[in-house]
């Protein structure tokens, strides 16, 4: 059962990744790309209709953690309150400034909500990449399993880091960057004419600083963690993981060079989705790694609930997926095509 959960909320994350992801990187470029007031409202219908659906699985990977590994819920929730209240207010700043952003219309009023638009989700995104980073190269974990991290302390990792180094920093960027790209390629997909163009183009150019980023976050990976690599030796078949990486990036930028994007955006969905998968599975069993030693690991076999919490869950959490698939399935498939400014609402 553990490994079943283990997986089952891998699963979860990299969901909200991959569809959240987009919206942030659609909210980070909104200025960016966008000339006119008109352009600016095609950005924001191009995630109307789904973009606080797809933080459904950002909850429900929070609520999964709770009934299913508590002791790691109890410790991270804890250790990371600082990070996880600002997370909560950029998302609710990103959710107003999309809201509001139309309910005057005022020059000023919109420009304003425009730019708290790009500041929340450029920020969510450096945060994210941070927040996984901080999970990589552990936290001082102690004997009753808390922890607490400051914002920063000098900027170094070891036994007692901050929540920002030099290595959760390149993590923020990478995610940074990484989501621009593919809000980029899923505007490319969105919409048509010369933001299309603007679109592909961005997608393109910020693929070279990508592939460094990418390239770079290994190396430094291993020199947080020692081990890190320690899975894919006992498993050599998990080595395929970063080939797919490699190869979704050079799918990415060689259809969106073709100028067939739909395939372009997909390779960028793999390449999120193997880049988290990697980072699982050189965690595996460690859920969340202790810099004050092994022996202060969160482990799957120290955090996984009781027997009977984990099938009465199982029973609900299937219950609750099958309904959100259906859900995601009906509005995805009623928003397919380009958007235009036609119509009420949204618009599509």
């Amino acid at each position: 059962m553990g490994f079943l959960w283990f997986w089952m909320v891998a699963v979860m994350l990299v969901a909200y990744v991959v569809l959240d992801g987009f919206d942030l990187g659609v909210g980070m470029l909104h200025l960016f790309l966008a000339r006119t007031e008109q352009e600016r409202q095609i950005l924001v219908r191009s995630i109307g209709p789904v973009w606080d659906g797809n933080e459904v699985w950002l909850l429900a990977t929070g609520g999964t953690l709770y009934f299913a590994f508590p002791l790691l819920y109890a410790s991270a929730f804890s250790g990371f309150y600082l990070a996880l209240m600002i997370v909560l207010w950029l998302l609710i700043l990103r959710g107003v400034s999309v809201e509001l952003r139309t309910h005057m219309n005022v020059t000023v009023w919109r420009s304003f909500f425009d730019g708290v638009f790009v500041f929340a989700s450029a920020l969510l995104a450096i945060f994210y990449g941070a927040a996984l980073a901080n999970v990589i190269r552990g936290v001082p974990l102690h004997e009753d399993g808390y922890f607490f991290l400051p914002l920063w302390t000098n900027w170094r990792t070891g036994a007692q880091p901050g929540i920002l180094d030099w290595y959760t920093v390149i993590g923020g960027v990478l995610a940074l960057v990484a989501l621009a790209v593919h809000g980029a390629l899923y505007l490319a997909v969105k919409t048509e004419s010369d933001l299309q163009d603007r679109s592909r183009t961005l997608a393109q150019r910020l693929w070279v600083l990508l592939l460094v980023l990418t390239i770079v976050s290994l190396p430094a990976s291993m020199i947080v963690r020692s081990d890190t690599l320690a899975n894919y030796r006992a498993y050599p078949v998990a080595f395929l993981v970063p080939v797919a990486v490699l190869l979704a990036l050079l799918g990415i930028t060689h259809f969106s060079r073709k100028g067939d994007d739909v395939k372009a955006f997909a390779c960028s969905c793999a390449y999120l989705t193997m880049m988290l998968v990697g980072a699982v599975f050189g965690l595996y069993p460690r859920l969340l790694p202790a810099t004050t030693g092994s022996q202060y690991d969160i482990t799957i076999a120290k955090a996984l609930s009781g027997p009977y919490s984990l099938h009465v869950g199982l029973i609900w959490w299937a219950f609750g997926m099958c309904l959100a698939f259906i859900y995601f399935f009906i509005v995805y498939r009623m928003f397919r095509g380009k958007v235009s400014l036609d119509g009420e609402g949204y618009g599509h």
